[in-house]
């Protein structure tokens, strides 16, 4: 069995939970080590049991924000939003027109913009700041911001339904190798690639 499914394995059950023991810098730039064990709960002895430890390492890691300590949930996926800003292209979005009521195509822009990433990125990531965002809608056309492009066409959308004019101008995905997620809980690493292998004893 892959060491990836092992591991993910031992963390399917209700009473089962890592725990992420440390989290380091390598030697080599761009580059994370974690150690985390693998524990089930004992209701007999009232606590949790060592299962396994391992070794994870992630390689070109471009973000990353990480808690040691106990977590329910590790997920590695090439399907997240935290990746649209590296694994799709950029996009310059600018409007042309005023809508009829500013206020409401606010509203639609920060819902589109939260209905796009969720928790994993809030205004003003990515939007003009030159002035306020209000002020900008109001000023009959401008650049609305620099983005990945779903981001680009989910507000492109909000826009369109206040009767403005949009247009998407699409860049070049940085040469680099796509990026993958590794999610613990709340803990976050986004890296070109992940290795694991057994530490210690089991």
């Amino acid at each position: 069995m892959p060491k990836r499914d092992q591991l993910l394995s031992e963390l399917q059950g209700e009473q089962d939970y890592g725990v992420l023991l440390l989290a380091q810098m390598d030697a080599v730039p761009d580059t994370i080590q974690l150690i985390v064990a693998t524990t089930r709960y004992d209701d007999a002895a009232g606590g949790l049991r060592d299962q396994s430890r391992y070794v994870i390492r992630a390689v070109g890691v471009r973000r990353h924000q990480i808690s040691v300590g106990i977590f329910g949930r590790m997920t590695f996926t090439d399907d997240h939003p935290l990746l649209y800003a590296y694994n799709t292209p950029p996009a310059g979005l600018f409007f042309r027109g005023t809508p009829a009521d500013p206020n409401a195509a606010l509203i639609d822009l920060m819902q589109a913009y939260a209905g796009t990433f969720g928790p994993w990125h809030h205004i003003p990531d990515f939007i003009n700041t030159a002035r306020p965002l209000i002020d900008l809608l109001s000023g009959g056309g401008d650049l609305i911001g620099e983005m990945p492009r779903p981001l680009a066409d989910n507000l492109a959308k909000a826009l369109g339904h206040h009767g403005l004019e949009t247009k998407i101008v699409e860049g070049q995905r940085e040469n680099a190798p796509p990026a993958t997620v590794l999610l613990l809980d709340d803990s976050v690493i986004v890296a070109s690639a992940f290795s694991i292998d057994p530490f210690g004893k089991a």
